[in-house]
C-alpha cells in the first residue's frame, strides 16, 4: 500500500487519494460485502459453467474445473469469514486474498481456454475493487498487472506455431488500455460519491443539532407553539400548549386534531382562515371548557408555505395567556408606580410631621368649638396622610432578605398576644373570637411582621364585618404534618370576582379612602418567609363569610448555637 488514502475510507494524506473527508467505515464495509459476494457469484457461474462444459465432453483437460473450484473455496472463505481492515498507509494482506487470488485465477483461465472462452472481461472485478476500496495507485497497480499478464499471455501465444501475434498483441493493448480507463473513473466516481456522503452526513448532523436547539427553546418558551398542518393534526405541540389547551386533568400529547374538543373551535376557526386566505391572523380568542374556568388567549397565527407547493403547508400557531399578559404589564406599572410613590412619600413626610405639629399647637389655643372641630378635621386626614405615606414606605422594607430567615415563634401564642392588644386598641373585643388550635407549633415568622400581617387582616375583617358577637373569628391548626394554618374569617358580604383576582396587588382596592397596600405587604411578608396566603369563602357555623388563610412554612430543627424568638422572650 502507498501513502494515499482510501477511496471509501480514511481522510487523505495525499492529493491522489479517493476519500478526503472525514472516516466512513460503515460505508467501507457495506461496499466491501457486496464486492465480496459478487465475487463469490461469478465464481458459482464458473464452477457450473466449466462443470457443464466438461459434462458435454467438449474438453478432455479437468484443470479449468480445478481452478475454479478453488476459486469458488477461496472467494466463499473471505465472504464467510474474513474481517476487513480499512486501507491504511502501509500494504496490507486482505489485498491478495481478494484483488491478488482473482488476478491470478481469471489470468489461468485465460491461459488454459480449454473451451475457446475469453476470460479478459473479468479482469474489470479486480480493478473496480482496487478502484473503489483502494486509493488510486491500487487501481493503477492492479490495471497495470492485469496488462501485463495479458501481454504475457499473448507473447506466449506468439510463439506457438498457429499463434495469431498482431492480433492477440493488439487485443491485450486495447484491454489494458480499457482497464486503466475504468481504474480512474470508477476511482473518481467514488471519490464524488463519497465526498457527497460525508457532505450529506455533515449537513444531517448540523440539522440535528439545529433541531434540539429548536425544540429546546420552544419547550422552554412560555408562550404556547402549536405546528398544525392543512388537515387540523396537530404535529407538535410545546409544554406550554399543552397546559393552556388542557380541557381535563391531563394534557393531551401530540397528534391529535385541533376541532377534537368543542372548547377549541375558536382556535379551529382562525386556523382555517390562515390557510385559506394565506395570511397571519391574529385574534384574542375565549376557550370555554366546563371542567374548567374558560381561559383567554391572544392567538397570533403563521402559515409556513412551501415555496413551490411540492411540499405541504403548515401552520404555526402561537398561544399567549392573556392573563399573564395583563399580570405583567400591570405588576411592571405597579412597580414603576411603587417606586415614584415611595420617593413621594418620602417628600411628603417631613411637610406632613410639621403640619400634624403646628396643628397640634394651634388646637391647644383654640376656645371656639367650630375652630376646634376644624381642627379635627385637619388632624385626622394628617394622620390618614401619615398611615398612607407609612403603608408606601413599608413596600420599600419588607423585600425579601437575601439570607434564609431564622427567627421562629410559638403561632398561638403569638396569635393570640396579637388579637389581645387589637381588640383593646380597635375598642373589638366583643366582635373577636380566637381558636388557638396548633398547640405548640413552632413556625418561621418575625414577630413583628407577623403582627403587621395580622393588624392589617384584622382592619380589613373589621371594616366589612357585621356588629354581632364573633362576627371575626381568628384560629390556628395544624392542616397537614408539619404544616400550620392561620385562618382571619369575617361574616362580610362576599368579594365580587374582579376584586378577587386583584386582592393582592399594590395599590388596588375597592374603596376610594384605602391606599390599597395592606394586603400587598401582607403577601411580601409571607413570602419572604415561605408562606403563602390566599382567599376563600367559607363557613363557619352555619354562617358563610371571607376568610384570609396563611399556611406556614414549617421551622427547621433548632441547632446548638441558635434560638428561636420565643426562647428569647421566655428568658
Amino acid at each position: 500500500m502507498t501513502s494515499e488514502a482510501s477511496s471509501w475510507f480514511g481522510p487523505a494524506e495525499t492529493t491522489s487519494g479517493a476519500w478526503e473527508a472525514e472516516p466512513e467505515i460503515g460505508s467501507f464495509y457495506r461496499l466491501w460485502h457486496v464486492f465480496m459476494t459478487a465475487r463469490v457469484t461469478i465464481a458459482s457461474v464458473l464452477v457450473v459453467l466449466q462443470a457443464s462444459i466438461f459434462a458435454l465432453g467438449n474438453v478432455t483437460n479437468g484443470w479449468s474445473i480445478a481452478v475454479c473450484l478453488a476459486y469458488w473455496c477461496a472467494t466463499l472463505v473471505v465472504r464467510l469469514w474474513a474481517r476487513p481492515k480499512p486501507p491504511g498507509s502501509t500494504f496490507d494482506a486482505q489485498w491478495l486474498f481478494t484483488i491478488g487470488v482473482d488476478v491470478i485465477t481469471f489470468s489461468l483461465l485465460n491461459f488454459l481456454q480449454s473451451s475457446g472462452i475469453n476470460y479478459t472481461p473479468l479482469f474489470a472485478l479486480p480493478v473496480l475493487l482496487a478502484s473503489v476500496l483502494g486509493p488510486i495507485l491500487l487501481a493503477f497497480g492492479t490495471a497495470a498487472s492485469v496488462t501485463l499478464l495479458l501481454l504475457a499471455d499473448a507473447w506466449w501465444l506468439s510463439l506457438q506455431p498457429l499463434g495469431e501475434s498482431t492480433a492477440r498483441f493488439l487485443q491485450s493493448g486495447l484491454s489494458g488500455s480499457g482497464f486503466f480507463v475504468v481504474a480512474l473513473l470508477a476511482n473518481q466516481l467514488a471519490l464524488r460519491l463519497a465526498r457527497q456522503e460525508h457532505l450529506a452526513k455533515s449537513n444531517q448532523a448540523v440539522a440535528r443539532m439545529q433541531t434540539q436547539v429548536n425544540e429546546l427553546v420552544i419547550d422552554t418558551l412560555a408562550d404556547g407553539v402549536l405546528v398544525i398542518d392543512s388537515n387540523g393534526i396537530v404535529r407538535s405541540a410545546n409544554p406550554a400548549s399543552r397546559r393552556l389547551l388542557a380541557t381535563h386533568d391531563a394534557a393531551r400529547p401530540p397528534p391529535f386534531v385541533l376541532a377534537a374538543e368543542v372548547a377549541w373551535q375558536p382556535l379551529a376557526g382562525l386556523l382555517h382562515q390562515t390557510f385559506t386566505l394565506k395570511t397571519p391572523q391574529e385574534a384574542d380568542v375565549s376557550l370555554e371548557c366546563p371542567a374548567r374556568n374558560a381561559r383567554r388567549l391572544h392567538v397570533r397565527t403563521r402559515l409556513a408555505a412551501s415555496p413551490d407547493g411540492a411540499h405541504e403547508s403548515l401552520c404555526v400557531m402561537f398561544l399567549e395567556d392573556l392573563r399573564e399578559m395583563e399580570a405583567r404589564v400591570r405588576t411592571e406599572k405597579m412597580a414603576a408606580m411603587g417606586r415614584m410613590s415611595a420617593a413621594v412619600a418620602h417628600e411628603i413626610r417631613n411637610p406632613l410631621a410639621a403640619i400634624s405639629q403646628a396643628n397640634a399647637l394651634l388646637e391647644e389655643d383654640l376656645k371656639d368649638a367650630g375652630h376646634r372641630q376644624l381642627t379635627g378635621m385637619v388632624r385626622q386626614n394628617a394622620q390618614r396622610l401619615a398611615k398612607i405615606v407609612e403603608e408606601v414606605l413599608n413596600i420599600s422594607r419588607v423585600q425579601p432578605a437575601t439570607g434564609q430567615p431564622s427567627t421562629t415563634l410559638l403561632l398561638d401564642d403569638a396569635v393570640s398576644g396579637i388579637c389581645s392588644d387589637w381588640s383593646q386598641q380597635a375598642s373589638s373585643g366583643h366582635l373577636l373570637r380566637t381558636t388557638p388550635g396548633a398547640g405548640h407549633a413552632v413556625v418561621q415568622f418575625e414577630p413583628e411582621h407577623l403582627r403587621r400581617v395580622m393588624i392589617n387582616l384584622l382592619d380589613n375583617a373589621l371594616r366589612y364585618a357585621s356588629a354581632s358577637a364573633g362576627a371575626i373569628q381568628v384560629s390556628t391548626q395544624t392542616a397537614a404534618p408539619g404544616q400550620t394554618r392561620l385562618s382571619v374569617w369575617s361574616d362580610g358580604r362576599p368579594l365580587e370576582t374582579t376584586v378577587q383576582s386583584h386582592l393582592f396587588e399594590p395599590f388596588f382596592s375597592s374603596e376610594s379612602r384605602s391606599s390599597g397596600l395592606g394586603l400587598y405587604i401582607c403577601r411580601e411578608l409571607c413570602e419572604r418567609y415561605g408562606a403563602l396566603i390566599g382567599y376563600q369563602r367559607a363557613l363557619r357555623q352555619q354562617v358563610e363569610g371571607n376568610e384570609f388563610f396563611v399556611i406556614f412554612r414549617p421551622a427547621p430543627a433548632p441547632t446548638a448555637g441558635r434560638s428561636s424568638s420565643f426562647d428569647t422572650m421566655a428568658a
